[in-house]
C-alpha cells in the first residue's frame, strides 16, 4: 500500500448534524420519561468525524428553562435555529421546522460525507431518499424506536435507536 492511499483512508469524514428538537423532546419524554442526552448524541454521531454543520431546530417560547437549554446545546456545538411559537385563535399551536430542516439537509449534502438526523418524523423519508439518490452519501437517523415512522427507518442508511445510552434520567432526591 502506498503512502498516498494510506493518508486518504485516514481522512475524517465530514458530518452534518440535524436535530428536530421538538420531536426528540416529546418522543423521548413519552417513551422513557427522560431527556435526550445531547452530549452523548454529539459524541456518538461525530466520533472520528469532522463536524461541518450542526443545527438544532426549536420553537422559541423565550422562557428561562428553554433559554438555559439553548445555552447548553450551543456550548456542545450546535447552532440553534428558532421559530416563534404561534398560538392560533382556535387554541392549537404551530411551530414546524420540517421545511427548514429539509432545505438545510439538502444544502449540507453538497459538502458533507454523512448526514445525521435526529427525528422520528416520517416526513423526512423523502429528503433522505433524495440525498442518497442525488449525492450518494449515507443518511443516519436517530429516533425513539416505538415512535419513529417505519418509512424513516427504512429510508435511513443507518438507523440508531435512542435508548438508555442516549438518555438523561431525572435525578431522584
Amino acid at each position: 500500500m502506498n503512502v498516498e492511499m494510506n493518508v486518504e483512508m485516514n481522512v475524517e469524514k465530514k458530518v452534518a448534524l440535524f436535530v428536530d428538537v421538538q420531536n426528540i423532546y416529546y418522543t423521548v419524554r413519552q417513551a422513557y420519561s427522560a431527556n435526550f442526552n445531547y452530549t452523548a448524541f454529539w459524541n456518538q454521531a461525530t466520533q472520528n468525524r469532522q463536524v461541518i454543520k450542526a443545527y438544532a431546530y426549536a420553537i422559541d417560547r423565550s422562557d428561562p428553562q428553554q433559554i438555559n437549554f439553548q445555552k447548553i446545546i450551543h456550548n456542545i456545538g450546535f447552532e440553534i435555529k428558532l421559530k416563534p411559537y404561534i398560538q392560533r385563535s382556535d387554541g392549537s399551536a404551530k411551530g414546524d421546522w420540517d421545511v427548514g430542516i429539509t432545505i438545510d439537509m439538502l444544502e449540507a449534502a453538497e459538502t458533507a460525507d454523512v448526514i445525521v438526523l435526529a427525528s422520528g418524523d416520517g416526513d423526512f423519508d423523502l429528503v433522505i431518499k433524495k440525498i442518497q439518490e442525488k449525492y450518494r452519501i449515507p443518511v443516519e437517523v436517530y429516533g425513539v424506536p416505538s415512535l419513529t415512522a417505519d418509512s424513516l427507518i427504512k429510508a435511513a442508511s443507518v438507523y440508531t435507536p435512542i435508548e438508555e445510552s442516549l438518555l438523561m434520567r431525572p435525578k431522584r432526591s
